[in-house]
């Protein structure tokens, strides 16, 4: 691997094969998702729970269940139908499912 020569002197080892994070998430994407998933944390009873709760552990089949229904949701405002939730509270949520469902399947090994 080359190294990096900047103009104060400063040296690194070459960015070449590692993840670029920076380049790979948009932030005003991650920001609409944030404000979604902050407005989702008051539950029914008024409590509010901790905005890493997911990451306890949800059941793969709720998180496949809940999945197709906002995709469902999704379809209904591309086709120009009436549905539960906006086409960005129906992204959010698959987001959020795709994600539940690569933590407990790639990271916890749990299907």
């Amino acid at each position: 691997m080359e190294k990096r020569v900047f103009e104060s002197g400063a040296s690194r080892n070459s960015d070449e094969d590692k993840l670029d994070y920076e380049g790979f998430l948009n932030p005003a994407v991650m920001k609409i998702y944030a404000e979604y998933m902050h407005s989702h944390r008051m539950m029914e009873d008024g409590s509010m729970r901790e905005s890493d709760n997911w990451q306890k552990g949800i059941p793969v089949d709720q998180y496949m269940k809940s999945l197709y229904r906002h995709f469902q949701d999704l379809h209904l405002n591309h086709r120009g139908y009436e549905s539960e939730q906006s086409s960005t509270d129906s992204l959010c949520a698959i987001i959020f499912n795709a994600m539940g469902l690569l933590l407990e399947t790639e990271v916890k090994g749990s299907l």
